[in-house]
């Protein structure tokens, strides 16, 4: 299954070098470079099930001018929306970890695409394992491209809704989870992308809201 690998990035003409035991870089010619971690291309071929590679997404794209995006194929986060008791509606929110990229900022629980899934299949991954959100208590109602890089890097915002604020499950990669109002959503520190695309997505949200 190597060599399939190899060949796969061959035809980009990329070249790659050793970055240490946690991982490889792989540098796109003029273009931007893509550093995997957690697992060396070997564990990744051998941890793959039925010809699809779990986790072959991981790892940072960077592009020409040092910005760096986690997801090798794209990224997507779950906007998860449901009606609070007070009346208002409420989004889902995570509190990231200290240790995380921008830890100790608020966002959607999100994550790298792999390279068999779409943007939709990965928001609702992500937050089964960041959130414990059960897939089948919500409905996915958009799908918004939420930022682009210029090496091409996407990450997409799902958005969907559940008749309640339902019960969540935080994994290590979350110090709290925490349904807030949708108007005092840009009264916390935001991930720095979220935030720039909170206005858009509020725009997008009361477009799809019924309009009394």
């Amino acid at each position: 299954m190597i060599p399939r690998f190899r060949r796969r990035f061959s035809s980009g003409r990329l070249s790659s070098r050793v970055v240490g035991r946690d991982g490889f870089a792989i540098t796109l010619a003029g273009r931007a470079s893509v550093t995997y971690g957690g697992m060396n291309p070997t564990e990744r071929m051998v941890g793959s099930l039925g010809g699809v590679v779990r986790g072959d997404g991981d790892g940072w794209v960077i592009d020409p001018d040092g910005s760096r995006y986690w997801g090798v194929h794209g990224a997507a986060g779950l906007l998860l929306r449901a009606p609070l008791p007070e009346g208002c509606t409420g989004v889902l929110l995570q509190h990231r970890a200290a240790w995380s990229h921008q830890g100790g900022t608020w966002a959607l629980p999100g994550g790298a695409r792999d390279s068999h899934e779409g943007a939709i299949d990965t928001a609702i991954r992500e937050a089964e394992e960041e959130a414990g959100i059960n897939r089948d208590d919500l409905r996915v109602v958009a799908a918004v491209v939420t930022h682009e890089s210029p090496s091409g890097w996407t990450y997409t915002t799902v958005i969907a809704e559940t008749d309640e604020p339902v019960a969540t499950v935080a994994n290590f990669e979350s110090t709290e989870l925490r349904w807030v109002d949708e108007r005092h959503v840009h009264t916390l520190p935001l991930h720095p992308a979220f935030g720039s695309a909170w206005p858009m997505l509020r725009e997008r949200i009361s477009a799809l809201d019924p309009q009394g």
